[in-house]
């Protein structure tokens, strides 16, 4: 994974989940990388006996339709319409035409403004990625700011690592701090007897534990590096971090889940995040958080 987004991919349906994706990409795009809106229509290019051909209109009314999102948004970006039998097939499919870096799409069209929430298309979008995938909030065109504060969920995985490494250097582009999130989950009966310590005290073992950590990431911040501050929560990982997306401006997350080679295969914590996040949600495919993609390293413990 590149270090920072050069090939964005937004899709655009024409309604305003799609300027959301628009506002989102402006501000993960790099300085000097490329941004293009796609639309996907029903159809297909390859004729099949269940999916109707894609035609020349259909590829005319997607054109018009992105050139009217495109002068409403006043965005500097590249239009591509593709016909696939769904929005997700379509926009994976168009994102490796691209070779993107970051696919953006928004969220719902129901629910609650300000909140990231997962329909169909979404999730599907989500799933199979061969990219990392960003999902804007409901009204986010409307009410976006600066990315003053970037928050990511770390639990010392390679995956975390990684997503740590992409937000310290988003941080340094917009000038912006970092919070880092380690969720500890309430230990199950297996931990009774954890380090031959009572439950209570073994509780607040982990927690000390995952706070040293986080401390020893502070201390490597390197000079001149965005500010971080790391602090850690008891509870459900997707339900903490999805809180915890209320007091930052960007979330991101690795995915852990397990797929094909280079594909975004959402785990259950990043699922529940897709729909109830409430910021901005920047999810990352495994295949592309290894650490030497970065130049991250692991924490030593």
């Amino acid at each position: 994974m590149a270090d920072h987004f050069d090939r964005v991919l937004v899709g655009v349906d024409g309604r305003p989940s799609g300027r959301d994706a628009i506002a989102l990409a402006r501000l993960l795009v790099a300085g000097d990388g490329r941004t293009t809106l796609v639309h996907i229509h029903p159809g297909s290019a390859a004729t099949a006996d269940w999916v109707p051909a894609a035609t020349d209109d259909d590829d005319a009314r997607s054109r018009e339709l992105l050139e009217r999102e495109r002068d409403a948004c006043a965005v500097d970006a590249e239009l591509a319409v593709s016909g696939a039998p769904s929005v997700g097939r379509g926009l994976h499919d168009a994102a490796e035409a691209a070779h993107a870096d970051l696919l953006v799409v928004g969220s719902c069209s129901r629910g609650f403004a300000g909140r990231v929430l997962v329909g169909n298309d979404t999730r599907a979008a989500l799933n199979g990625s061969p990219c990392a995938v960003a999902v804007a909030p409901l009204g986010y065109a409307r009410d976006m700011g600066r990315l003053a504060t970037i928050g990511v969920g770390y639990d010392g995985s390679p995956e975390s690592v990684a997503a740590l490494a992409l937000a310290r250097e988003l941080a340094g582009r917009h000038g912006a701090r970092v919070r880092a999130l380690t969720v500890v989950q309430i230990p199950g009966a297996q931990w009774a007897g954890y380090g031959g310590l009572a439950w209570g005290s073994a509780l607040d073992e982990i927690v000390a534990e995952a706070q040293a950590a986080l401390d020893r990431l502070v201390d490597d911040t390197p000079p001149g590096g965005a500010e971080l501050v790391g602090e850690t929560a008891i509870g459900v990982p997707g339900e903490e971090l999805a809180a915890f997306g209320e007091r930052v401006d960007l979330l991101v997350v690795g995915s852990r889940g397990y797929g094909p080679v280079r594909r975004l295969i959402v785990g259950s914590s990043s699922e529940h995040l897709a729909s109830h996040a409430r910021c901005p949600l920047l999810v990352l495919p495994r295949a592309a958080l290894a650490p030497s993609a970065t130049g991250a390293k692991p924490p030593q413990s």
